[in-house]
């Protein structure tokens, strides 16, 4: 029951709710561990991360601020200064990536929802460790090659914010599941 619980409780953790507690390097290591022990077909490991702190997550705003910037008709000050906040924000910030191995004949879907249900077990045991976090996918990922090199095959599906925070769940009531399931006999 304890791992059910965990999963009722995890949320998105904005970084506009993180304090400014930094991140153990011990805590990050294990949410990486929990992320490579995701289900994977014929045992491709498609998952690529990079963790970015310091400097570089601040970079990181930098650049997505000013790609937004060059590549929106219809500018908004408020979202370029929130595009660097949510870097400055956090306390680390993990780039999920994808290697593909163009020899394997694995669909693409495949191969994304292996990284997905990676960063699913991520979230699962940031939530377990307090630790608040959130995935976005501006549509500026496709630029994530300009940030950071890639390797041939690579790409960039996410962006993983995390911080420690103070505040306090909210509790999510979904539909019920027998909305969602028919039984056949």
């Amino acid at each position: 029951m304890k791992l059910l619980n965990t999963i009722k409780s995890r949320r998105s953790i904005m970084p506009s709710q993180y304090n400014n507690l930094s991140i153990d390097d011990e805590h990050i290591k294990l949410i990486l561990e929990a992320a490579n022990w995701a289900p994977t077909h014929k045992k491709t490991e498609p998952w690529r991360f990079r963790v970015l702190n310091g400097q570089t997550k601040n970079d990181l705003g930098d650049f997505l601020a000013r790609k937004y910037k060059e590549n929106t008709p219809f500018f908004s000050k408020f979202k370029h200064k929130k595009i660097i906040e949510k870097a400055k924000k956090s306390s680390v910030i993990i780039l999920i990536c994808m290697q593909r191995d163009p020899l394997e004949s694995i669909p693409e879907w495949e191969e994304i929802a292996a990284v997905s249900m990676s960063v699913q077990n991520m979230w699962l045991m940031a939530t377990e460790l307090n630790i608040g976090s959130y995935w976005s996918s501006p549509k500026l990922i496709n630029s994530m090659g300009e940030f950071i090199p890639l390797n041939e095959g690579e790409r960039c599906l996410g962006i993983f914010y995390m911080g420690k925070h103070d505040e306090i769940v909210n509790q999510r009531k979904p539909a019920p599941i027998e909305d969602k399931v028919i039984w056949f006999e």
